[in-house]
């Protein structure tokens, strides 16, 4: 490769979706460094001066000898793209270009520009060309041409191309370095040793047993539309080969009876005269609504409601239903389970009133420490949290939050088994770090790194917004036919 990293770097899109549509639909921009394209080709191949379309960006076209073109300077061979057209490898050569023609139009649109002055310094700065003194050599510059069939035109036009793109990332990646103070200002910050004074919320909450029957119905009654459960009444029965045929095994009979009975759903009968002369067993079942996740045949037919007369398999056997009829109703307290379901609604939203009424009180600054220890109860621990990612006694979204506020502040949290703690920060104390350290280090990495994806993925809303491609799928197909 004769190019070195700085000068390769460039902009790829991820593989058209949806080439049909009328926007960008989704794709990602994704900064990487592109391979320089061989200079070898199909020779002549496929030099046509067809100038159909087979894209449009906004206004700009893109024609199949633009296609083509990129083709025979992807250096892939002909009989690649024969073994793979199936797998999409044109839409991905199509979305590849069209990439490039995006990158193109941004650079013009930023009005960036390259002089000859520092394609010339790139081409005499690159070690490549140097002699063992480090000093240019243009005779190893032009042998290099020569070996790769370029014009020195044509090599510097994709030499200007890459610097260009270039540009554009240093535009559009601007400030995604963090200065090293602030840097150091973050790190310090999240690898601080937190103090917690903490308590469980569950001794405060009203127990589930203490709620009694008045407080059940004024929850069903504030909530009616929500509880309401649907109920159907029906009529089933189970068909196989035993007691269709009279045989143990599945054959042609079997699904001949079974076809017939799908026709005669379609033709409008109604489920007793179609068992008229089947010997089967009958069930009806009355105000039926699922319990449980368990699967069962009733629970099948539940699924399927929203067909009134039907037949559905079931493991080995059919099962031939009839819906009578539908209907909601209001929870049964005298229902046992629905009684115990009911305890548990009201228990968590008991819980969760509890709760807001704390926070609203921390964030109107009306909790103070008196408060905090009257509800603690002499029931108070206290824990040293490491760094911002010490997730050993509370949850990790919880810790990151806990480093976001002020020493003495109170707040809830839960742990990994959503337990509720009332906490309050205590104290803090800094630790010395080494920036050589190898934490620091990919630390460092790791926000620069965030950062860029940041810009790039406003970036990204910002050219779906900003474009509409359009694809031509007759040019598509007529280039796959080429290659075929």
């Amino acid at each position: 490769m004769f190019f070195t990293d700085q000068y390769i770097i460039g902009f790829m899109l991820e593989t058209f979706k949806n080439l049909g549509g009328k926007k960008l639909g989704g794709l990602i921009l994704i900064i990487v460094i592109i391979i320089a394209f061989g200079f070898g080709g199909f020779g002549g191949g496929f030099s046509t001066n067809n100038q159909n379309n087979i894209a449009k960006i906004n206004k700009t076209n893109v024609t199949t000898k633009d296609f083509m073109d990129y083709v025979n300077q992807s250096g892939i061979s002909q009989d690649a793209i024969r073994n793979n057209l199936d797998r999409g490898i044109i839409e991905e050569l199509l979305s590849g270009l069209i990439s490039t023609t995006l990158i193109d139009l941004e650079v013009k649109d930023f009005n960036i520009l390259v002089s000859e002055k520092i394609i010339f310094k790139l081409i005499k700065d690159n070690k490549n060309y140097h002699d063992e003194n480090g000093i240019f050599q243009r005779v190893k510059y032009e042998k290099f041409l020569l070996s790769n069939n370029l014009s020195a035109p044509m090599f510097e036009l994709k030499l200007k191309n890459r610097e260009l793109q270039k540009q554009l990332f240093d535009i559009i990646g601007a400030g995604t370095i963090t200065p090293n103070f602030l840097m150091e200002k973050k790190y310090e910050e999240n690898n601080r040793t937190l103090n917690v004074e903490y308590f469980n919320m569950k001794g405060l909450y009203k127990d589930k047993n203490e709620y009694g029957d008045q407080e059940l119905l004024t929850f069903i009654q504030e909530n009616e539309d929500q509880l309401k459960r649907e109920y159907i009444n029906f009529k089933y029965a189970v068909l196989n080969p035993k007691n269709l045929i009279g045989l143990e095994e599945f054959n042609q009979e079997f699904f001949d009876k079974i076809d017939k009975i799908e026709n005669q759903i379609s033709e409008g009968d109604n489920f007793e005269t179609i068992l008229k002369n089947i010997k089967v067993e009958i069930k009806e079942i009355i105000e039926y609504a699922p319990t449980s996740e368990a699967q069962t045949t009733e629970s099948l037919i539940y699924q399927n409601k929203s067909s009134k007369i039907n037949i559905i398999e079931n493991g080995d056997n059919f099962i031939f239903y009839n819906i009578d009829k539908e209907y909601s109703k209001s929870p049964n307290l005298n229902d046992d389970k629905t009684k115990d379901e009911l305890l548990e609604l009201v228990y968590q939203k008991g819980k969760y009133d509890f709760n807001r009424k704390i926070l609203e009180e921390i964030q109107s600054k009306e909790f103070d420490n008196n408060k905090f220890e009257n509800l603690g109860n002499n029931n108070l621990l206290n824990v040293k949290i490491k760094t911002i990612d010490d997730d050993e006694i509370f949850d990790i979204n919880s810790v990151k939050m806990l480093y976001t506020l002020p020493l003495n502040s109170f707040t809830l949290v839960n742990d990994k088994e959503n337990n509720i703690f009332l906490v309050k920060i205590s104290g803090s104390k800094k630790n010395f770090f080494n920036k050589s350290d190898e934490e620091y280090v990919q630390f460092v990495k790791n926000q620069n790194t965030d950062k860029r994806k940041s810009i790039l993925q406003s970036y990204d809303q910002l050219l779906n917004n900003k474009y509409q491609v359009k694809v031509n799928q007759k040019s598509v197909d007529r280039i796959k036919n080429y290659f075929k």
